[in-house]
């Protein structure tokens, strides 16, 4: 290893440095490409981590050896000095590069550590902070989503953030929850409306203004007087609304199940619309979400046929761990994970005269394949209805890796909890299901409800709200 002047010596001239941790790329395989004109700087250190952690077929190996290919990508052949210098990065054949990325080469000497050098965080912080005293008048900002880094690093005086380039909201309470709810009647709120009647429903036309500007496909309209409409198609300047009759949606049945409040009428309404190909169902713990997706599939898979298969998934805090050591095969291996899909099929059939024999003659009857995430990359599910459960705790790299599975005439449902966050570096607003949420708010053939209430029990309900 060369002496840290020499080493930084070459990337002086550059204004802002941009040191990525580890974690941030193993949550954005390409977060590198995501720094626009600034420069991008990727310790020693967190290769050699990104280089203990490459194998393995779980979902972790797969992200490190991800971002270890789109590095090799840029750097190429380059020569230990441009690496050095730092190689432009170019995001396109018909774009000019913008940006650089190079190797931090220095391991700070002990008697310049700032920090105690036994762990590898210690390490960056302590190189970061031997760049900065050689270049003071240049700005090094460490990116990480290790929040106790972050604090270490600012006790060092060295700028810190979070990587927030895939956070779409800044506040949980911004986003989209799938409706707009009125006080009084909805139509106070419209200044004139044309009406036609089609398919047996009532249809409007209305100016999109006021507390309309930004509303989105298939989001729905509620008010105090029992109006409920969804919104069927969204123009520049009008709206296309398609009345619901509250009676109705609240009729609706899914495989015996019946709606408890107007909120689970709407997700089964989604659930159970054929050309909607995502629904993401997002509330507290006991508010129906899995309970309702259920009986949607099976009603769609054994009743109407529109499914071959149910597959189901989750993401768990030490699923990638775990899954390897446990007995049996991949479905058996799952079956403790997704123990919230077997427990609402015993609720679906709670009142039969034998329920064990009606849940063993369904599972015979429809195909309800447990799945690991570690084993969905490169797979394609064709005319098959995917549960993600838990999707809070996949981050939006490994959102998109799984939705993007979905094959021709295929359907996925994400369930998940935003206040029920496991793994370490997401929050709700950095959460795939935010993302996911976000970034399909204005797709036709997407649609998302936030469940309200606690129907699981009395007990659940004050838990919820007092615990």
């Amino acid at each position: 290893m060369g002496e840290p002047q020499a080493a930084v010596a070459s990337i002086d001239e550059r204004p802002v440095y941009y040191i990525l941790d580890t974690n941030v790329l193993i949550h954005d395989p390409n977060a590198l490409l995501n720094f626009e004109e600034h420069n991008v700087v990727i310790p020693m250190t967190v290769l050699e981590e990104l280089d203990n952690l490459k194998s393995g077929r779980n979902a972790l190996a797969a992200d490190c050896r991800q971002a270890i290919r789109a590095i090799d990508d840029i750097l190429g052949h380059a020569s230990p000095e441009e690496i050095e210098d730092g190689i432009p990065i170019r995001r396109g054949e018909k774009s000019p590069p913008q940006g650089s990325l190079s190797i931090l080469m220095t391991q700070a000497p002990d008697n310049l550590a700032v920090l105690p050098t036994h762990l590898n965080d210690n390490k960056i912080i302590n190189d970061i902070a031997l760049l900065k005293k050689h270049f003071p008048e240049n700005r090094t900002v460490l990116v990480t989503k290790d929040i106790n880094m972050r604090l270490k690093a600012r006790g060092c005086g060295l700028e810190s953030e979070d990587y927030q380039n895939d956070q779409l909201v800044s506040d949980i309470g911004l986003l989209n929850e799938g409706y707009i709810e009125f006080q009084g009647s909805f139509w106070d709120q419209v200044d004139k409306v044309k009406a036609e009647k089609k398919d047996g429903y009532n249809y409007y036309q209305v100016p999109r203004s006021g507390p309309l500007k930004d509303i989105c496909t298939n989001q729905y309209l509620l008010d105090e007087e029992g109006f409920t409409a969804r919104v069927v198609e969204v123009q520049d300047d009008t709206l296309f609304l398609k009345h619901l009759d509250h009676h109705r949606l609240m009729e609706q049945e899914a495989w015996g199940l019946h709606p408890r409040d107007i909120y689970q009428a709407l997700a089964l309404d989604l659930l159970m619309d054929p050309d909607i190909h995502l629904v993401s169902l997002s509330g507290s713990a006991g508010s129906g979400k899995t309970i309702l997706a259920l009986a949607a599939a099976i009603e769609m898979t054994a009743s109407t046929r529109q499914y071959r298969r149910i597959i189901a998934t989750r993401s768990t805090q030490g699923l990638d761990e775990d899954i390897g050591f446990l007995p049996g095969t991949e479905q058996e291996k799952m079956e403790p994970w997704l123990g919230a899909i077997t427990d609402n099929l015993e609720a679906l059939h709670y009142d039969d005269e034998d329920s064990e024999s009606s849940i063993d003659y369904l599972l015979k009857k429809v195909p309800l394949h447990f799945k690991s995430l570690n084993y969905i990359r490169g797979r394609s599910f064709q005319h098959s209805l995917i549960l993600i459960d838990e999707s809070q705790n996949l981050t939006p790299h490994q959102i998109k890796t799984i939705v993007t599975r979905a094959g021709k005439g295929s359907k996925v449902i994400c369930l998940g909890n935003l206040s029920q966050i496991d793994t370490p570096y997401l929050s709700a607003t950095s959460s795939g299901l935010t993302y996911l949420t976000e970034r399909f708010k204005g797709f036709v053939h997407g649609g998302n409800i936030m469940l309200q209430g606690v129907p699981r029990s009395l007990l659940a309900e004050y838990a919820e709200a007092n615990l």
